[in-house]
């Protein structure tokens, strides 16, 4: 999908200047594996990820995302990890920084296929063999696959905390 209206309204008047932007990453838990994709971009395996409309609750983006990236429903179970992404510069020089927030979530229905051309490929990985994913990507899935427990986020620089820390 390209780039959402609302930040091509927003980038008429804000130009290539940093850009505050919230940021999804939906963990898609299935008997022991996950739903991972190749990003058409940059060819990285990914979790699905996306960006938050306005207005909409970040769980309904992650399930939204996932449909739209992967052709699945899925279900939104609990917020395991919130977390500001270091800046991104894009090739045209749009600057963003996402507050990311990982659901871990579960699969429903649906066979997973490129949907929207934002993935070149998608299935389903062993979580012991992710060896093609990168560490951030990584750690997201690492904080996403325990069914139970409470979000992990950082403070001020320091190591991962959770909620009661």
């Amino acid at each position: 999908m390209p780039t959402p209206d609302f930040i091509l309204e927003l980038r008429r008047f804000v130009g290539t200047r940093p850009l505050p932007l919230v940021g999804v990453t939906a963990v898609i838990v299935r008997d022991g594996e996950v739903l991972l994709g190749r990003r058409s971009d940059n060819h990285a395996l990914t979790p699905i990820t996306g960006i938050v409309d306005p207005g909409e609750e970040p769980a309904d983006a992650a399930v939204r995302e996932a449909a739209e990236e992967a052709g699945v429903v899925i279900r939104a179970d609990r917020l395991a990890w919130v977390h500001q992404i270091p800046r991104i510069t894009y090739a045209n020089g749009d600057q963003s920084d996402y507050l990311d927030l990982t659901f871990r979530c579960t699969w429903l229905s649906g066979a997973p296929v490129p949907v929207d051309g934002e993935m070149t490929e998608v299935g389903w990985y062993r979580l012991d063999s992710l060896n093609d994913v990168d560490a951030e990507m990584r750690a997201r899935i690492a904080a996403a696959v325990p069914e139970y427990g409470e979000a992990r986020f950082r403070s001020g620089g320091s190591a991962e905390q959770s909620p009661s820390a």
